[in-house]
């Protein structure tokens, strides 16, 4: 197994944390989406969501994924609900919309500028002739690109709305990254999945792939090597040769 990326067919990247910096704004979409229904459930002596919160029960997984898998951690029970519902605090789905109401409004008012380093890899992938794919749990995927001008590098994006299209389920389930190297036309082993959150690494371990790359930006890489990351960087510029 070669460490080097450009030496494989394909990158599939996450987006969130590993192209833009977006990984944030989801966080704190979502701390003020869930401490005002923790709020509204406890009362003002509620426990508030913070980043350990976020990295244990969200990060990197489908968005009604996250809010079941925070509010069991908290003890409450919702009713699922339905995609289409408005954002309120009656239903899983409507903490979900409440959150990306929140996550579009950050990003409308702040927009997104991709990582260098990320924006440097990227360049020496197409020169090598490496096809490169994003696969995100985010709805708002396609937006995110387009804000960051990175959209046209793409010939496949899987996202959120995607694979709940093609009924495919989130990471740390592989599939999303198992269709998207279908999609290009390549084989798992002959692929690399680039990704920042646990879920997607064990995702990418768990579906085969060649390598598998970590980007540690919240401190994370025992834990990612304990979920199966082969190499563990900081930024990806680092995998750009001279780099």
């Amino acid at each position: 197994m070669t460490h080097h990326v450009y030496e494989y067919a394909a990158v599939l990247f996450d987006l969130d944390g590993v192209l833009t910096p977006t990984a944030e704004v989801h966080r704190v979409a979502w701390k003020r989406a869930f401490d005002r229904f923790l709020q509204s459930h406890f009362g003002d002596g509620y426990r508030p969501f913070t980043l350990d919160d976020y990295l244990a029960y969200v990060d990197g997984k489908p968005r009604y994924d996250g809010v079941h898998s925070f509010l069991t951690s908290r003890g409450v029970s919702l009713p699922a609900g339905h995609p289409s519902e408005p954002p309120s605090f009656l239903t899983e789905t409507g903490i979900g919309n409440l959150k990306n109401d929140e996550f579009t409004a950050v990003l409308e008012t702040e927009g997104v500028e991709p990582y260098p380093g990320s924006v440097a890899l990227l360049e020496h992938l197409e020169k090598a002739g490496v096809a490169v794919a994003v696969v995100s749990s985010s709805a708002n995927a396609t937006s995110v690109l387009e804000a960051a001008g990175l959209r046209s590098r793409f010939e496949v994006v899987m996202d959120g709305l995607t694979a709940r299209e093609r009924g495919l389920a989130g990471k740390p389930s592989p599939v999303t990254f198992l269709s998207a190297a279908s999609d290009l036309g390549v084989e798992p082993l002959d692929s690399v999945v680039i990704e920042d959150a646990i879920s997607g690494i064990q995702a990418g371990t768990a579906g085969g792939f060649g390598l598998v790359v970590g980007v540690d930006r919240e401190n994370q890489a025992d834990a990612m090597r304990s979920a199966g990351a082969h190499l563990v960087v900081n930024d990806l510029g680092e995998l750009v040769p001279g780099a």
